[in-house]
């Protein structure tokens, strides 16, 4: 099925393919921009899990209280953080700091990352989101109840923070994925979440109905200039909705 995005570009074929990632099988449903620019996104079953951190975890937040998340609907996370040039074939601009075509967009708000989403969707089939807090935590652990989806502890080897002394974003999947087949979960850049909660439930929570806020909303993940503990599984940071960062970006997230 051919769509178009943009004057004079046209969407190849958009198709479910199967990978092989570890010992597991991701479905990765792509779009074809043009001119070797696609937008990867892998299917995340069904689950629960336990959401925050135990008090035992080292360095942390109060804000991290552990509560048992159950998601019953499969849904779609990008493979990779949202690009530059993915980002500028839909926007006709490009507002990170440190240009590159691989390289996760940078400096835009929760509300750059609205219009974006908005665009992409009146330009595809649509679906297109932000991720909930839930949806994020659960595809980063991808089964994990580590403080990282690949252990209790981190180094440069094994994503992009401050550590790894890049000192700046380093191209999308340049680290291992996760089970899921995501790549970039911890470090690189910060995400944002559709997810204007503060404190955590204590009671079981069923797919989340987490609406968009307009203030502020809840960044993931952490980034290139983070430290350890700023790229744990459970790290979450309030930021204002209008405002960017030249360490904030966004991944994407789809219905199933």
């Amino acid at each position: 099925m051919k769509r178009i995005l943009g004057t004079a570009m046209v969407l190849g074929l958009m198709g479910v393919l199967t990978v092989i990632v570890g010992c597991s099988k991701a479905k990765v449903d792509v779009v074809d921009f043009g001119e070797g620019v696609k937008l990867e996104m892998v299917l995340v079953p069904v689950g629960k899990f336990v959401m925050g951190s135990p008090e035992s975890e080292k360095k942390r937040r109060n804000n991290e209280r552990q509560h048992e998340v159950i998601l019953t609907k499969p849904y779609y996370m990008g493979k990779y953080e949202v690009t530059q040039e993915q980002y500028e074939a839909v926007m006709g601009k490009n507002p990170s700091t440190i240009k590159g075509a691989r390289l996760p967009v940078t400096d835009v708000s929760w509300y750059d990352c609205q219009e974006f989403i908005k665009k992409l969707n009146a330009k595809t089939d649509g679906g297109y989101r932000l991720p909930s807090e839930s949806e994020w935590e659960y595809a980063c652990r991808a089964g994990t109840t580590t403080a990282y989806s690949f252990g209790d502890k981190i180094t440069p080897k094994d994503a992009n923070y401050q550590e790894s002394k890049a000192g700046k974003p380093e191209a999308v999947g340049s680290y291992k994925p996760n089970v899921f087949g995501l790549y970039d979960m911890h470090g690189n850049v910060w995400e944002w979440c559709d997810e204007p909660k503060v404190d955590y439930p204590k009671e079981t929570v069923t797919d989340p109905n987490e609406p968009e806020t307009v203030d502020f909303s809840i960044m993931r993940g952490g980034s290139y200039a983070t430290i350890d503990s700023g790229t744990r599984s459970s790290i979450r940071l309030k930021w204002m909705s209008p405002e960017s960062l030249d360490t904030l970006g966004f991944r994407l997230a789809k219905d199933k």
